[in-house]
């Protein structure tokens, strides 16, 4: 049975987006840190299996982590994908997951790891932005890139609104990476990711190692 994790943290677009793109999986399970997290309703309400670890019943991260790991491992999964998970990962969780971890962040990364991207790149003056599906190391946000989108950014645009125009590209991308997961097309070499057979129709979707 092919089983998808959602980690999330708050209302999870992201998340809701893996739960519509209908994905070749048969179960998904969101898992989130905050028992008050909009999410999870969602989720719910969508046809997914909901749970909760919080993480303020831990007196450390390493005690979360452990506990969040025997909830995920109940449950199987090929792949768990963090979408707005907003708790930075111990090493050994990482390790323990390497190759089956996923996360979207508003970035083209290796540019602006870390908090407030959008700010950043509006700071320096950038043209392009965008955001970034990878695997996740315990180098925080420095994994494998599986996909990327690029959007343009525009003379009047705020850290909101450049935002949104980001969001709405990382809902197009992370289904297509975890598509391509569950159809076995992904090969991890190093910090390279190879997409077998993918052809890409929108000039601003970019995959490296492409193969058609």
């Amino acid at each position: 049975m092919e089983t998808l994790v959602i980690l999330i943290s708050g209302r999870g677009s992201n998340m809701q987006a893996l739960l519509e793109a209908g994905l070749p999986i048969n179960r998904v399970v969101v898992i989130s840190n905050d028992p008050d997290a909009e999410g999870l309703k969602i989720a719910a309400s969508l046809g997914a299996l909901v749970a909760c670890i919080d993480h303020r019943n831990f007196q450390s991260r390493e005690a979360f982590d452990a506990a969040l790991a025997d909830e995920i491992d109940r449950h199987q999964p090929d792949l768990i994908a963090l979408a707005g998970f907003m708790r930075i990962l111990t090493d050994g969780f990482v390790l323990r997951y390497q190759g089956r971890l996923l996360n979207i962040h508003p970035s083209l990364l290796p540019a602006y790891p870390g908090l407030q991207t959008h700010r950043r790149a509006l700071q320096d003056g950038v043209k392009i932005h965008g955001c970034t599906v990878h695997f996740v190391t315990a180098a925080v946000d420095h994994g494998p890139i599986v996909i990327q989108a690029a959007v343009p950014v525009m003379p009047d645009d705020t850290p909101q609104i450049l935002a949104s125009r980001v969001l709405q590209a990382e809902h197009r991308i992370y289904p297509q990476a975890v598509r391509w997961f569950f159809q076995e097309r992904l090969k991890l070499s190093g910090q390279m990711v190879t997409v077998s057979r993918a052809v890409v129709h929108d000039s601003v979707i970019y995959s490296p190692g492409l193969q058609d």
